[in-house]
């Protein structure tokens, strides 16, 4: 058996429809579905439009063997230049375990330290166990509530990692 080939880069407009088809599924599929929970977001049906048009942010697609399964941005978080967030890594159940999650957190948190941000934030669901363990051993750590002017109250998971260490 041969391994797969993988690609992770930036976003393009033709993949707007297939990465917004896989963060809603992959929303459904974790219970993060309507008003406070990230596949509700506006950004998400045309994502390169909200990644490409602003500074100091990215959204990165992974490909396995050709097939887009997923993605994960960076942006600022409520225009701060100090803080970004760590945005909408979904992944498709097949393509877990490949480390793309891994791959795609590391790129993101490296390019957010390129552009300066001191800081990354992010929030999730309990349910989403496996991403928090990935988060916890990238260095995130537990807060105890959202930091001020988060827009997905759904969330129940909150964490931060500092980017100067």
């Amino acid at each position: 058996m041969s391994l797969p080939s993988i690609e992770i880069s930036p976003i393009s407009s033709l993949q707007d429809k297939q990465i917004a088809i896989i963060i809603k599924a992959v929303g459904r599929e974790f219970g993060a579905v309507g008003e406070g929970f990230g596949p509700s977001d506006a950004e998400v049906d045309n994502m390169s439009q909200h990644y490409l048009a602003k500074q100091r942010a990215r959204y990165l697609v992974a490909s396995v063997d050709g097939e887009i399964v997923g993605g994960a941005g960076i942006a600022s978080f409520n225009g701060s230049v100090e803080t970004c967030e760590l945005r909408k890594l979904f992944l498709l159940p097949q393509s877990r375990g490949l480390g793309l999650g891994k791959l795609l957190t590391r790129q993101c948190l490296a390019y957010a330290n390129d552009v300066g941000y001191t800081q990354c934030y992010l929030d999730t669901l309990t349910s989403m166990r496996a991403a928090i363990t990935l988060y916890e051993k990238e260095g995130f750590k537990h807060l105890d509530k959202p930091l001020d002017g988060t827009i997905h109250g759904g969330c129940d998971v909150w964490m931060l990692k500092s980017l100067k260490e």
